[in-house]
Protein backbone atom coordinates (compact mmCIF):
# COMPACT_ATOMS: atom_id res chain seq x y z
CA UNK A 1 0.00 0.00 0.00
CA UNK A 2 2.67 2.72 1.31
CA UNK A 3 4.69 1.46 -2.70
CA UNK A 4 1.39 2.50 -4.44
CA UNK A 5 0.64 5.71 -2.45
CA UNK A 6 4.50 6.77 -2.97
CA UNK A 7 4.31 5.91 -6.49
CA UNK A 8 0.81 8.31 -7.38
CA UNK A 9 2.48 10.69 -5.43
CA UNK A 10 5.76 11.22 -7.14
CA UNK A 11 3.78 11.03 -10.58
CA UNK A 12 1.61 13.91 -9.41
CA UNK A 13 4.56 15.99 -8.04
CA UNK A 14 6.50 15.41 -11.28
CA UNK A 15 3.65 16.60 -13.64
CA UNK A 16 3.50 19.92 -11.20
CA UNK A 17 6.61 20.34 -10.54
CA UNK A 18 7.70 20.26 -14.51
CA UNK A 19 4.51 21.89 -15.90
CA UNK A 20 6.74 25.10 -16.49
CA UNK A 21 9.16 24.18 -17.58
CA UNK A 22 7.35 21.97 -20.33
CA UNK A 23 5.50 24.86 -21.90
CA UNK A 24 7.89 27.12 -22.55
CA UNK A 25 10.36 24.07 -24.26
CA UNK A 26 7.93 22.83 -26.61
CA UNK A 27 7.03 26.62 -28.01
CA UNK A 28 10.92 27.19 -29.05
CA UNK A 29 11.52 23.66 -30.11
CA UNK A 30 9.83 24.13 -33.70
CA UNK A 31 12.65 26.10 -34.95
CA UNK A 32 15.51 23.82 -34.21
CA UNK A 33 15.84 20.43 -35.50
CA UNK A 34 17.44 18.16 -32.48
CA UNK A 35 19.10 14.57 -32.41
CA UNK A 36 17.46 13.66 -29.49
CA UNK A 37 13.82 13.81 -29.11
CA UNK A 38 12.41 13.34 -25.28
CA UNK A 39 8.74 12.40 -24.34
CA UNK A 40 7.15 11.45 -21.35
CA UNK A 41 3.34 11.06 -20.31
CA UNK A 42 2.13 11.06 -16.79
CA UNK A 43 -0.84 10.05 -15.53
CA UNK A 44 -3.62 8.38 -12.47
CA UNK A 45 -6.96 6.85 -13.28
CA UNK A 46 -9.02 6.35 -10.26
CA UNK A 47 -12.70 4.49 -9.55
CA UNK A 48 -15.27 5.05 -6.49
CA UNK A 49 -18.12 2.88 -6.02
CA UNK A 50 -20.59 2.99 -3.39
CA UNK A 51 -23.76 1.62 -2.64
CA UNK A 52 -26.89 2.21 -0.23
CA UNK A 53 -29.86 -0.06 -0.24
CA UNK A 54 -28.66 -1.35 -3.57
CA UNK A 55 -31.43 -4.13 -4.46
CA UNK A 56 -28.80 -5.09 -7.41
CA UNK A 57 -26.20 -5.96 -4.57
CA UNK A 58 -22.48 -4.55 -5.21
CA UNK A 59 -19.54 -4.03 -2.84
CA UNK A 60 -18.02 -0.37 -1.99
CA UNK A 61 -14.48 0.03 -3.43
CA UNK A 62 -11.88 2.36 -4.40
CA UNK A 63 -9.22 1.88 -6.76
CA UNK A 64 -6.18 4.59 -7.70
CA UNK A 65 -3.72 3.46 -11.00
CA UNK A 66 -0.68 5.87 -11.46
CA UNK A 67 1.46 5.30 -14.49
CA UNK A 68 4.45 7.14 -16.74
CA UNK A 69 5.42 6.50 -20.56
CA UNK A 70 8.31 7.62 -21.89
CA UNK A 71 11.00 7.74 -24.79
CA UNK A 72 13.93 8.90 -25.51
CA UNK A 73 15.13 8.79 -29.22
CA UNK A 74 18.16 9.66 -30.91
CA UNK A 75 18.45 10.18 -34.60
CA UNK A 76 21.26 11.33 -36.70
CA UNK A 77 23.00 10.39 -40.06
CA UNK A 78 23.51 6.89 -39.81
CA UNK A 79 22.68 6.36 -36.46
CA UNK A 80 19.68 6.22 -33.91
CA UNK A 81 19.54 5.08 -30.54
CA UNK A 82 15.52 4.60 -29.25
CA UNK A 83 14.86 4.26 -25.69
CA UNK A 84 11.36 3.47 -23.71
CA UNK A 85 10.57 3.08 -20.27
CA UNK A 86 6.75 1.99 -19.05
CA UNK A 87 6.25 2.17 -15.79
CA UNK A 88 1.83 1.11 -14.03
CA UNK A 89 1.08 0.67 -10.12
CA UNK A 90 -2.40 0.39 -9.47
CA UNK A 91 -4.61 -0.98 -6.28
CA UNK A 92 -8.15 -1.95 -5.33
CA UNK A 93 -9.37 -1.38 -2.03
CA UNK A 94 -12.97 -2.76 -0.69
CA UNK A 95 -14.15 -1.22 2.07
CA UNK A 96 -16.84 -0.38 4.82
CA UNK A 97 -19.01 -3.38 6.40
CA UNK A 98 -18.70 -7.01 4.34
CA UNK A 99 -15.02 -6.44 3.15
CA UNK A 100 -13.96 -9.57 4.56
CA UNK A 101 -11.11 -7.92 5.92
CA UNK A 102 -9.21 -8.02 2.38
CA UNK A 103 -6.42 -6.09 2.20
CA UNK A 104 -5.35 -4.15 -1.04
CA UNK A 105 -5.13 -5.82 -3.81
CA UNK A 106 -3.34 -5.40 -7.34
CA UNK A 107 -4.94 -4.26 -10.35
CA UNK A 108 -1.68 -3.52 -12.38
CA UNK A 109 1.85 -3.82 -12.03
CA UNK A 110 4.34 -3.49 -14.53
CA UNK A 111 8.00 -2.20 -15.06
CA UNK A 112 9.17 -1.86 -18.64
CA UNK A 113 12.07 -1.22 -20.37
CA UNK A 114 13.50 -1.31 -23.46
CA UNK A 115 16.62 0.06 -25.77
CA UNK A 116 17.63 -0.18 -29.83
CA UNK A 117 20.62 0.87 -31.21
CA UNK A 118 20.51 0.92 -35.30
CA UNK A 119 22.99 1.78 -37.86
CA UNK A 120 21.89 2.56 -41.51
CA UNK A 121 24.11 2.01 -44.15
CA UNK A 122 22.29 4.30 -46.78
CA UNK A 123 23.06 7.64 -46.12
CA UNK A 124 20.21 9.06 -47.71
CA UNK A 125 17.87 10.48 -45.20
CA UNK A 126 14.50 9.76 -47.12
CA UNK A 127 15.59 6.33 -47.81
CA UNK A 128 16.62 5.22 -44.42
CA UNK A 129 14.63 2.61 -43.58
CA UNK A 130 16.49 -0.54 -43.09
CA UNK A 131 18.86 -0.90 -40.08
CA UNK A 132 21.67 -3.49 -38.52
CA UNK A 133 20.33 -2.98 -34.94
CA UNK A 134 20.64 -4.57 -31.34
CA UNK A 135 17.70 -4.49 -29.38
CA UNK A 136 17.53 -5.12 -25.56
CA UNK A 137 14.72 -5.58 -23.30
CA UNK A 138 13.97 -5.90 -19.41
CA UNK A 139 10.44 -6.42 -18.16
CA UNK A 140 9.39 -7.42 -14.07
CA UNK A 141 6.88 -5.80 -11.71
CA UNK A 142 7.12 -3.81 -8.73
CA UNK A 143 5.17 -5.81 -5.64
CA UNK A 144 4.33 -9.60 -4.52
CA UNK A 145 1.50 -11.19 -6.63
CA UNK A 146 -1.28 -13.10 -5.41
CA UNK A 147 -4.21 -15.36 -6.65
CA UNK A 148 -6.87 -12.93 -4.88
CA UNK A 149 -8.39 -13.59 -2.52
CA UNK A 150 -5.90 -16.08 -1.47
CA UNK A 151 -3.09 -13.67 0.17
CA UNK A 152 -0.93 -16.34 1.75
CA UNK A 153 1.17 -17.69 -1.20
CA UNK A 154 2.77 -15.56 -3.09
CA UNK A 155 3.00 -16.31 -7.04
CA UNK A 156 5.37 -13.72 -7.87
CA UNK A 157 7.58 -10.48 -6.72
CA UNK A 158 9.87 -8.18 -7.86
CA UNK A 159 12.44 -9.92 -10.11
CA UNK A 160 10.58 -12.94 -9.61
CA UNK A 161 10.46 -13.13 -12.64
CA UNK A 162 12.33 -10.90 -14.46
CA UNK A 163 12.79 -10.91 -18.22
CA UNK A 164 16.27 -9.79 -20.13
CA UNK A 165 16.41 -10.09 -24.19
CA UNK A 166 18.99 -9.47 -26.24
CA UNK A 167 18.52 -9.77 -30.10
CA UNK A 168 21.02 -9.01 -32.70
CA UNK A 169 19.10 -8.60 -36.00
CA UNK A 170 17.67 -5.85 -39.08
CA UNK A 171 15.19 -3.11 -38.24
CA UNK A 172 12.74 -2.24 -40.70
CA UNK A 173 11.03 0.98 -41.12
CA UNK A 174 9.25 1.48 -44.37
CA UNK A 175 6.87 4.79 -42.85
CA UNK A 176 6.89 6.95 -39.91
CA UNK A 177 4.12 4.49 -37.82
CA UNK A 178 5.58 0.85 -38.74
CA UNK A 179 8.78 -1.22 -37.15
CA UNK A 180 9.52 -4.93 -37.68
CA UNK A 181 12.61 -6.18 -36.67
CA UNK A 182 13.61 -9.91 -37.12
CA UNK A 183 16.30 -11.34 -35.41
CA UNK A 184 17.61 -15.36 -35.87
CA UNK A 185 19.99 -15.09 -33.12
CA UNK A 186 18.61 -13.52 -30.20
CA UNK A 187 19.12 -14.63 -25.87
CA UNK A 188 16.06 -14.72 -23.18
CA UNK A 189 17.25 -15.12 -19.68
CA UNK A 190 14.65 -15.53 -17.01
CA UNK A 191 15.74 -14.53 -13.46
CA UNK A 192 13.47 -15.86 -10.67
CA UNK A 193 15.07 -14.52 -7.52
CA UNK A 194 12.99 -16.02 -4.55
CA UNK A 195 13.84 -19.39 -3.40
CA UNK A 196 10.26 -20.65 -2.54
CA UNK A 197 9.29 -19.96 -6.57
CA UNK A 198 12.31 -21.40 -7.86
CA UNK A 199 12.36 -24.64 -5.69
CA UNK A 200 8.52 -25.21 -7.25
CA UNK A 201 10.09 -24.67 -10.67
CA UNK A 202 8.29 -21.43 -11.28
CA UNK A 203 8.83 -19.76 -14.57
CA UNK A 204 10.36 -22.25 -16.61
CA UNK A 205 13.27 -22.79 -14.22
CA UNK A 206 14.85 -25.87 -13.15
CA UNK A 207 13.27 -27.15 -9.40
CA UNK A 208 14.51 -28.23 -6.87
CA UNK A 209 15.86 -31.77 -6.46
CA UNK A 210 17.04 -34.55 -4.16
CA UNK A 211 19.89 -36.33 -5.67
CA UNK A 212 21.57 -39.19 -3.92
CA UNK A 213 19.59 -38.10 -0.70
CA UNK A 214 20.76 -34.30 -1.12
CA UNK A 215 18.39 -31.06 -1.81
CA UNK A 216 19.76 -29.52 -4.68
CA UNK A 217 17.83 -26.03 -4.69
CA UNK A 218 15.97 -24.54 -7.52
CA UNK A 219 17.67 -22.70 -9.99
CA UNK A 220 17.54 -18.96 -10.07
CA UNK A 221 17.42 -18.08 -13.51
CA UNK A 222 17.04 -19.98 -17.23
CA UNK A 223 18.29 -18.84 -20.26
CA UNK A 224 17.52 -19.44 -24.00
CA UNK A 225 18.86 -19.08 -27.20
CA UNK A 226 16.61 -18.88 -30.59
CA UNK A 227 14.48 -16.51 -33.30
CA UNK A 228 12.79 -13.10 -32.08
CA UNK A 229 10.33 -10.93 -33.96
CA UNK A 230 9.01 -7.72 -32.94
CA UNK A 231 6.57 -5.33 -34.34
CA UNK A 232 5.64 -1.96 -33.40
CA UNK A 233 2.46 0.07 -34.89
CA UNK A 234 2.11 3.64 -33.64
CA UNK A 235 -0.50 5.71 -35.34
CA UNK A 236 -3.26 8.48 -34.59
CA UNK A 237 -6.08 7.02 -35.55
CA UNK A 238 -8.40 9.92 -35.96
CA UNK A 239 -8.00 13.68 -33.88
CA UNK A 240 -7.32 12.89 -30.27
CA UNK A 241 -7.30 9.16 -30.39
CA UNK A 242 -4.09 7.18 -30.57
CA UNK A 243 -2.98 3.71 -31.08
CA UNK A 244 0.16 2.08 -29.96
CA UNK A 245 0.63 -1.58 -30.34
CA UNK A 246 3.58 -4.03 -30.09
CA UNK A 247 4.08 -7.74 -30.71
CA UNK A 248 6.59 -9.74 -29.73
CA UNK A 249 7.33 -13.67 -30.40
CA UNK A 250 9.86 -15.92 -29.42
CA UNK A 251 11.32 -19.48 -30.23
CA UNK A 252 13.85 -20.93 -28.58
CA UNK A 253 15.93 -23.52 -30.63
CA UNK A 254 17.05 -25.69 -27.58
CA UNK A 255 14.04 -26.86 -26.50
CA UNK A 256 10.49 -27.06 -28.59
CA UNK A 257 11.34 -24.47 -30.96
CA UNK A 258 7.64 -25.23 -32.26
CA UNK A 259 5.96 -23.67 -29.31
CA UNK A 260 6.23 -19.81 -29.23
CA UNK A 261 6.33 -17.32 -26.72
CA UNK A 262 4.00 -14.19 -27.63
CA UNK A 263 3.87 -10.92 -25.88
CA UNK A 264 0.94 -8.52 -27.43
CA UNK A 265 0.21 -5.13 -26.17
CA UNK A 266 -2.30 -2.64 -27.18
CA UNK A 267 -2.96 1.00 -26.29
CA UNK A 268 -5.96 3.11 -27.04
CA UNK A 269 -5.69 6.82 -25.38
CA UNK A 270 -8.53 9.43 -25.99
CA UNK A 271 -7.85 12.60 -24.90
CA UNK A 272 -10.25 14.89 -23.74
CA UNK A 273 -8.20 18.10 -23.42
CA UNK A 274 -4.39 18.97 -21.65
CA UNK A 275 -5.23 17.32 -18.77
CA UNK A 276 -7.78 14.58 -19.43
CA UNK A 277 -8.16 11.62 -20.88
CA UNK A 278 -8.94 8.07 -20.91
CA UNK A 279 -7.40 4.84 -21.88
CA UNK A 280 -8.04 1.18 -22.93
CA UNK A 281 -5.31 -1.07 -22.58
CA UNK A 282 -5.49 -4.68 -23.55
CA UNK A 283 -2.28 -7.58 -23.02
CA UNK A 284 -1.64 -11.05 -24.16
CA UNK A 285 0.93 -12.87 -23.22
CA UNK A 286 1.72 -16.70 -23.99
CA UNK A 287 4.86 -19.12 -22.41
CA UNK A 288 5.03 -22.40 -22.44
CA UNK A 289 7.53 -22.71 -19.66
CA UNK A 290 4.81 -21.14 -17.23
CA UNK A 291 2.28 -23.13 -15.72
CA UNK A 292 -0.79 -21.71 -14.15
CA UNK A 293 -3.68 -22.51 -12.20
CA UNK A 294 -7.04 -22.59 -13.61
CA UNK A 295 -10.20 -22.21 -12.40
CA UNK A 296 -11.51 -25.57 -13.12
CA UNK A 297 -8.29 -26.83 -11.67
CA UNK A 298 -6.33 -27.47 -14.37
CA UNK A 299 -2.25 -26.95 -13.99
CA UNK A 300 -0.23 -25.74 -16.98
CA UNK A 301 0.29 -23.26 -19.75
CA UNK A 302 -2.38 -21.19 -20.50
CA UNK A 303 -3.15 -17.72 -22.34
CA UNK A 304 -2.89 -14.82 -20.22
CA UNK A 305 -5.33 -11.89 -20.94
CA UNK A 306 -5.29 -8.59 -18.89
CA UNK A 307 -7.76 -5.26 -20.21
CA UNK A 308 -7.64 -2.32 -17.94
CA UNK A 309 -9.99 0.64 -19.04
CA UNK A 310 -9.03 3.97 -17.41
CA UNK A 311 -10.39 7.60 -17.04
CA UNK A 312 -8.04 10.19 -15.12
CA UNK A 313 -5.62 12.89 -15.47
CA UNK A 314 -2.92 12.87 -18.15
CA UNK A 315 0.00 15.53 -18.81
CA UNK A 316 2.60 14.92 -21.33
CA UNK A 317 6.00 16.52 -21.66
CA UNK A 318 8.54 16.53 -24.65
CA UNK A 319 11.27 18.56 -26.26
CA UNK A 320 9.84 18.70 -29.94
CA UNK A 321 6.60 19.98 -31.94
CA UNK A 322 4.88 17.38 -33.92
CA UNK A 323 5.34 18.67 -37.19
CA UNK A 324 1.85 19.62 -38.95
CA UNK A 325 -0.47 17.15 -40.44
CA UNK A 326 -0.50 17.09 -44.37
CA UNK A 327 -4.29 17.89 -45.51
Amino acid sequence: MNKLILLIALTIIGVTFTQAQTDTTTQKADTVVKPWKLKALYGSNGTQSSFVNWNAGGRNSISLMGYVSASANYLQHQWKWENNLSLALGGLQYIGKGNGGEGLQKTDDRIELSSTFGYSFDKSIEKKQLYFSLITGFRTQFLDGFVYPNTLDRVSSFMAPGYFNLALGLDYSPNKNLTLFISPAAMKWTVVNDQVLADAGSFGVDPAAIVDGVLIPGSLYRSEFGAYFKMKYNKEIVKNIEMKSTLELFSNYLENPENIDINGDVLFTFKVNKWFSASLNWTVIYDHDINIQSIDGGFGPRTQFKSVLGLGVSYTMKNFVDPPKKK
